[in-house]
C-alpha cells in the first residue's frame, strides 16, 4: 500500500480517500483483517476489515465525546466499563475523572490492543494504568454475565458488521441495562446520519423501551465517512440536559467542552428526526 491512496467506501458510490506513506502492519486476526498505516494526512491510521477505526490526528474527538458527556452527567461514575475500544483512547479519557475507582476493558480481540500499543502509544498508553482491568473476551457475554455492577458503560464498538453485530441489537441494550447499577447510564457509538439513518432510529426506538431518559448527540470526525457521528445515551435516572453547573471540572480535553457537552445535543432537523 505504500505510496497509494486508500479509500473507505461507505456506499458503492460514496467513500473518504487519503495517501498511504506505508503499510505498518497487517494481519489476518481470528475476528477481522487488521491494517495499521501511516498516512500523510492523519498519520498512524487503525484500519479494521477496510473501515477506519482511529487515526493519530483527529482521534481525540470520538474518545473525548463517547467518555465525557456520560461521566460528567453521572455524578459519581466509579465502575465504568468499555466495550470494544482496543486502541485504547476511551480509556485514556476515562481515566480523567478521579472519582473512577476501576475502568474495565473488553475487547474480543487482543491483536487490536497489541497493535494499539505498538503504533498508537499517545491512545493505548493509559491501558496499563493500575485503575485498568483489561480482558479479552466477547463484551457481549461479559454484560450478560454482569449485573448490577456497572456506573457507565460505553460501547466503542466498530460498525455492525462480523463480530459487533449483536452490539446493535436490542437484546444487547437489555443486558446493558441489567449490568448497570440502578441509578446507571450508557451510551454506544451509532454511526452517522447520511447513510445510517435506520439505524440510528432503530437503535434509538430500541432503547428508548428500555430506559427513561434516551438522547442522542453528534461530534465532527472528519476521518468517519460523512463526519457527522451520532451517539446514543440511555439512562436510568441521569438526563445529561440537566447537569448542574457545579458538577462540571476542569479536564484536558482538544474538543469536549462543558458549553459542548449541551451543545452537542442540539440536533440538525433531519438527525432529529430519526428520534420520532
Amino acid at each position: 500500500m505504500s505510496g497509494l491512496w486508500f479509500t473507505e467506501l461507505q456506499t458503492k458510490n460514496f467513500g473518504i480517500t487519503m495517501k498511504v506513506k506505508k503499510t505498518l502492519q497487517t494481519e489476518k486476526t481470528e475476528y477481522q483483517m487488521l491494517e495499521m498505516v501511516e498516512t500523510e494526512e492523519w498519520g498512524n491510521m487503525l484500519l479494521l476489515d477496510g473501515m477506519v477505526m482511529t487515526s493519530q490526528k483527529d482521534e481525540f474527538v470520538y474518545h473525548e465525546m463517547m467518555a465525557h458527556v456520560p461521566l460528567f452527567t453521572h455524578p459519581k461514575p466509579e465502575e465504568v466499563l468499555v466495550v470494544g475500544g482496543g486502541d485504547g483512547g476511551v480509556i485514556r479519557e476515562i481515566l480523567k475523572h478521579p472519582e473512577v475507582k476501576k475502568a474495565t476493558l473488553v475487547e474480543i480481540d487482543g491483536k487490536v490492543i497489541e497493535s494499539a500499543k505498538r503504533f498508537l502509544p499517545e491512545i493505548a498508553g493509559k491501558l496499563d494504568d493500575p485503575r485498568v482491568e483489561v480482558k479479552v473476551a466477547d463484551g457481549f457475554k461479559h454484560i450478560a454475565e454482569s449485573e448490577n455492577r456497572y456506573d457507565v458503560i460505553l460501547v466503542d464498538s466498530t460498525e455492525p458488521i462480523g463480530p459487533a453485530v449483536q452490539l446493535f441489537t436490542k437484546g444487547f441494550y437489555a443486558g446493558i441495562a441489567n449490568a448497570l447499577k440502578e441509578d446507571g447510564l450508557f451510551v454506544a457509538q451509532t454511526d452517522n446520519p447520511w447513510f445510517k439513518g435506520d439505524l440510528i432510529r432503530k437503535i434509538f426506538a430500541d432503547v428508548k423501551e428500555i430506559f427513561p431518559i434516551t438522547r442522542l448527540y453528534t461530534a465532527n470526525v472528519p476521518t468517519y465517512p460523512s463526519g457527522l457521528w451520532t451517539f446514543t445515551l440511555g439512562s436510568k435516572k441521569y438526563d445529561p440536559l440537566k447537569v448542574e453547573k457545579d458538577r462540571f471540572y476542569p479536564v484536558d480535553t482538544k474538543y469536549y467542552t462543558e458549553k459542548y457537552h449541551f451543545a452537542s445535543f442540539v440536533l440538525p432537523k433531519f438527525v432529529e428526526d430519526l428520534t420520532k
